[in-house]
């Protein structure tokens, strides 16, 4: 998410700028209109470019980013996904975690796909609008193939069980739940077909008569949502989607849990890379996102040597000369100069829709965001590299949003950077107070006037 100046475009709807700075006021990352502060990510277009046109062909594709905490991963792996949906790939963001989404679970990580499942059309989850659109798909195929409308249900199962016909060597009840759901609806019984979706979708717990009635038993394990993934690929493409794009966020949280779930965890993402390399999925894009110790550790993926095979790529080199098309890439993180760069871009995207853009444009001059920047940086003990969310929580929260509402309003007069500790994150707290315990505090920093 690096950032040298600004380059959004000219032309920005009032929606997609209120949803960029209402997340950054939250410090959170925009769900979407990334495209508006992604400066600096032009080296990596034109390979992820080709990557998801290959993907929307039939091949199938794994990427592992690397990046400190701080450098964008989040940013990056958005903006990648909103450049999937805009060539009407389906995404999902999954956050890995221990007690919620553990990693060797598979069965546990293709719910949370379905759960977050989304589509240009579609907030999550799109699952029942995407098998929808698949069974009409079926529908107009088998009414161009010449099917009546008596026979137009037998010609519908047909063609499902055609196109599944790969699918179903693997997990055949996924093919049983699609049907049992298309005969629920037929016959009105909405409740019935909402919970075989459900347990399509790999939710637990299901009714036990729901699946009588679709004709399938028990949870979905660890090979069955393999199976189920590959389904899910067929009815994505059939339905009319190019492809799949997957993250697996904050993977290095795996070298905080028990050495036999992480060992399994690692095993498992192994096995993922291989299916992926094995052309099991085709059109299923899948990028996982770890810090350089998850990448380098012994308590990571040099835990297990056939991975750490898997993920090798040369970072020995000049930053500038990295291998976009690798598979690993790496984030270089924000300078100072980068920051700044940053900073007037958001400043600037704020000024369209203000009262006064002209007043918004000379009280915060670029001059007052180097200024805030280094405070910034200052109170998380010069750590540039991670103040990114802090620094447009504050540009945004605390100063813009005041230049924009009281006119008597200077931030170089009437503003002193604070830090409270319940609004930094875990590693933002952990330098912060490096920085309490040493001859400097947050208060202590003062912007230059």
């Amino acid at each position: 998410m690096s950032a040298s100046g600004s380059s959004r475009p000219t032309q920005v709807s009032a929606a997609r700028r209120r949803t960029v700075i209402d997340a950054l006021r939250r410090g959170a990352v925009p769900e979407s209109g990334l495209d508006l502060l992604a400066t600096g990510l032009d080296r990596f277009e034109s390979a992820l470019d080709a990557e998801l046109d290959s993907v929307a062909s039939g091949a199938s594709v794994f990427k592992a980013v690397r990046g400190e905490y701080g450098s964008g991963k989040t940013f990056f792996t958005r903006w990648l996904g909103e450049r999937a949906k805009r060539r009407n790939f389906a995404v999902a963001e999954i956050q890995i975690s221990e007690t919620e989404t553990p990693l060797h679970k598979v069965e546990t990580v293709y719910r949370r796909l379905t759960e977050r499942l989304t589509t240009s059309s579609f907030p999550p989850s799109a699952l029942r609008p995407v098998v929808d659109a698949w069974f009409y798909a079926l529908e107009e195929d088998a009414l161009a193939a010449g099917a009546t409308e008596d026979t137009l249900p037998a010609e519908v199962e047909k063609l499902l069980l055609a196109r599944l016909a790969e699918v179903s060597r693997h997990a055949p009840s996924f093919a049983a739940a699609l049907r049992g759901y298309r005969a629920a609806l037929a016959e009105g019984d909405e409740a019935t077909a909402a919970a075989v979706l459900s347990w399509l979708g790999g939710q637990p717990l299901v009714a036990a008569a729901a699946r009588r009635a679709a004709g399938v038993r028990g949870d979905l394990d660890h090979f069955g949502a393999l199976g189920f993934l590959q389904g899910l690929l067929t009815v994505l493409r059939d339905s009319g989607h190019a492809g799949l794009f997957v993250v697996l966020d904050e993977v290095e949280t795996l070298q905080r849990v028990r050495s036999d779930a992480r060992d399994k965890a690692l095993n498992a993402l192994r096995q993922l890379i291989d299916e992926v390399h094995s052309g099991r999925f085709p059109g299923l894009y899948l990028v996982i996102t770890g810090t350089p110790a998850f990448y380098d550790g012994q308590q990571g993926v040099q835990r297990l040597a056939p991975l750490a095979q898997r993920l090798a790529t040369d970072f020995t080199t000049d930053p500038r000369f990295d291998n976009p098309r690798a598979v690993q890439v790496r984030l270089p993180g924000f300078t100072q100069e980068s920051l700044v760069g940053l900073g007037v871009t958001i400043r600037d995207l704020f000024a369209t829709g203000a009262q006064s853009p002209q007043r918004i444009g000379d009280v915060v001059d670029d001059s007052y965001i180097a200024d805030l920047a280094r405070a910034v940086g200052g109170a998380l003990g010069g750590k540039v590299g991670v103040a990114p969310r802090l620094f447009l929580k504050k540009l945004v929260g605390d100063v813009l949003d005041r230049v924009d509402q009281f006119d008597d309003f200077d931030p170089r007069q009437h503003y002193k950077l604070t830090v409270a500790t319940n609004e930094l994150t875990d590693v933002e707290r952990n330098l912060a107070a490096s920085v309490a315990s040493g001859t400097a505090s947050a208060d202590d920093v003062e912007l230059e006037l």
